[in-house]
């Protein structure tokens, strides 16, 4: 069975989809077969990952209000092990469109478990807000990872989307877990940078990924090209940084890491970041 991971923070700006995006491709690089879901009426992981959306037939919008089957929404994006449900504009007036169902939380839960056996891991790219399709994404998934971008507002509302997951786990999701908090837009140039890190992780009891994603400019243009960034530029410090935070989701599942390259890596001597801290449990 795949482990469902949610990427979520209701603040918006914070790396999310970049996350969801990069994430998926780079699992999907160490040989895992990997599904990304677009939960958010943006679409952004949709386009990011090289599909059209104004040439989506089904979407997960199609999908939650029951015209289709998760198994009509899957299409091939620009790697080979990762496939993609899109999302579409549309889906920003779900929330009025399933007021009065049954069971509305469990809509995509059900959706998922028809092709979860089919798929190593599946990444979902909630919308920033805690809505209706974040509930639904957080009542399906095994576990949430939530980006946090280095400034000193990285703290804003976390304690809400904690109270949230909390409230899930006791009302509809017990197995729900928080795999970890990943820290984005890290800019080694600056003392804020790592000031809100030590600051956050002195003070947030919770899980956190000892890799910090830097705030990268072939990062932020990947997008726009239709590419994850390990396709844009698999040499820049983003590629890396995301290649080391999937080979921390593969190391906690205890799955075997397929490296690529059987020389070291050197982004930690690039970037200034990679080893900078332990890995806090």
């Amino acid at each position: 069975m795949g482990k469902i991971i949610i990427i979520a923070n209701q603040k918006g700006g914070v790396g999310k989809t970049t996350t969801a995006i990069n994430l998926s491709a780079a699992l999907a690089q160490h040989g895992m077969k990997v599904l990304a879901i677009d939960c958010d009426p943006q679409g952004n992981c949709t386009s990011g990952l090289g599909i059209d959306k104004s040439k989506v037939k089904n979407s997960t919008y199609e999908m939650i209000i029951g015209k289709c089957s998760i198994k009509d929404c899957i299409l091939d994006s620009v790697l080979p092990d990762l496939k993609v449900v899109p999302s579409s504009v549309q889906l920003a007036g779900a929330d009025i469109e399933l007021i009065g169902l049954n069971n509305k939380e469990h809509i995509l839960e059900d959706k998922i478990k028809e092709v979860v056996d089919d798929y190593d891991y599946l990444i979902v790219d909630c919308p920033p807000s805690l809505n209706v399709l974040t509930v639904n994404a957080m009542t399906a998934a095994d576990s949430v990872i939530v980006p946090i971008q280095c400034e000193f507002y990285a703290l804003e509302g976390l304690s809400q989307l904690l109270y949230t997951i909390n409230l899930v786990r006791e009302r509809l999701n017990s197995d729900l877990i928080l795999d970890g908090v990943v820290f984005t837009m890290y800019d080694a140039r600056t003392n804020l940078s790592l000031q809100v890190v030590e600051n956050v992780r002195k003070n947030l009891k919770q899980n956190i990924f000892a890799t910090i994603i830097p705030r990268n400019v072939r990062l932020a243009e990947a997008p726009s090209h239709g590419l994850p960034i390990c396709l844009y530029d698999k040499k820049s410090a983003g590629a890396e940084a995301y290649d080391d935070l999937a080979i921390e989701v593969l190391e906690n599942d205890n799955k075997t890491v397929k490296q690529e390259d059987p020389k070291k890596k050197d982004s930690g001597k690039k970037s200034g970041i990679k080893g900078l801290f332990k890995k806090s449990k």
